[in-house]
């Protein structure tokens, strides 16, 4: 999900840059071009530091700008389907509950929080399950897959769908409860375990008395 990229790109200095440290001036102007824009193939570019410049800067005639060529580093954000995230529940609507992902919030849609058929109560406000009589509210935390990812220009238009229905998601205590009633449990002894136990300690007692 989080990743550290090193990247390049070419940089135009504008002269009232010239006075900061390169480093810092530099840094400042991909902030300002790169930072919560979203790219295809590496997500949300979260935050930039780490900018050096390559060798001097170029000064272009009539420009009175100077030109770098930079590497810098970044911190991305890119969800992947099938992830299992942990997140808390930031909001209850009527269609599901949205949980926050960071810099975004995904949605469980109401058909995704559980195997169970839920009602909203807006007095709680909670879902509560009919069978299970388990609850969901906000600021609560849950284990949830993400199930779609739908990236788009902007942070405000990209959708993320989660889905908490497989067993092992979910509230911790709704997991926990699962592990309870279908757990292993004690190992099973073997067929006829308890016959062949009794069985050698017979022959250890006629050992035992052939002796005596």
């Amino acid at each position: 999900m989080y990743n550290i990229i090193t990247a390049k790109d070419h940089v135009r200095l504008p002269p009232q840059f010239f006075s900061m440290k390169l480093e810092d001036a530099l840094t400042q102007i991909l902030r300002e071009k790169y930072e919560r824009r979203i790219d295809r193939d590496v997500g949300i570019i979260l935050a930039v530091w780490n900018a050096k410049a390559a060798g001097d800067g170029i000064v272009i005639p009539g420009d009175g700008s100077a030109y770098y060529q930079v590497e810098f580093e970044a911190l991305t954000f890119l969800p992947q389907v099938n992830e299992i995230v942990e997140a808390e529940v930031t909001e209850l609507v009527d269609f599901g509950a949205f949980v926050g992902l960071g810099c975004l919030e995904g949605l469980v849609h109401l058909s995704q929080i559980a195997n169970d058929f839920l009602t909203f109560n807006k007095k709680i406000p909670a879902f509560v399950g009919r069978e299970s009589k388990r609850s969901l509210k906000k600021g609560e935390f849950v284990y949830a897959k993400i199930s779609t990812v739908s990236l788009k220009t902007t942070i405000g238009e990209t959708k993320i769908g989660l889905t908490m229905r497989p067993e092992g998601l979910g509230k911790l205590e709704w997991i926990e409860e699962h592990d309870r009633k279908f757990g292993k449990g004690e190992p099973k002894e073997e067929k006829g375990g308890k016959k062949k136990v009794k069985k050698e300690e017979k022959k250890e007692e006629k050992k035992e008395e052939k002796k005596e």
